[in-house]
């Protein structure tokens, strides 16, 4: 029986490949919520300077019908994707309320 014809050895690489990718997704979803963040900071502090209101209620809504519908069409669970945006949008209005005081 050859190496690579061992069943444990086989899944052994498997499950490193999906790791390995799993990893590079990570680092990909790290950086992506770094440049939004960055670009939601530069949003709370020009609400600030306007002394504008730190939330956007009609648009947060807007956004988590837009979140789910995307979540939908890529075969992942719309309710988990609503709860990732509701923390993601909590963080988002805490910056903002700091910036305002």
């Amino acid at each position: 029986m050859a190496l690579q014809d061992d069943p444990v050895t086989q899944a052994a690489i498997l499950l490193s490949e999906h790791r390995a990718s799993i990893d590079r997704l990570d680092a990909i979803l790290v950086y992506t919520l770094a440049e939004r963040f960055k670009h939601t900071q530069s949003v709370g502090r020009l609400k600030a300077d306007y002394d504008l209101p730190p939330s956007d209620p009609a648009r947060e809504a807007q956004q988590i019908e837009r979140l789910e519908r995307l979540a939908r069409e890529a075969d992942l669970d719309p309710e988990f994707a609503r709860k990732f945006l509701n923390f993601v949008i909590a963080e988002v209005i805490r910056h903002h309320e700091t910036f305002q005081s």
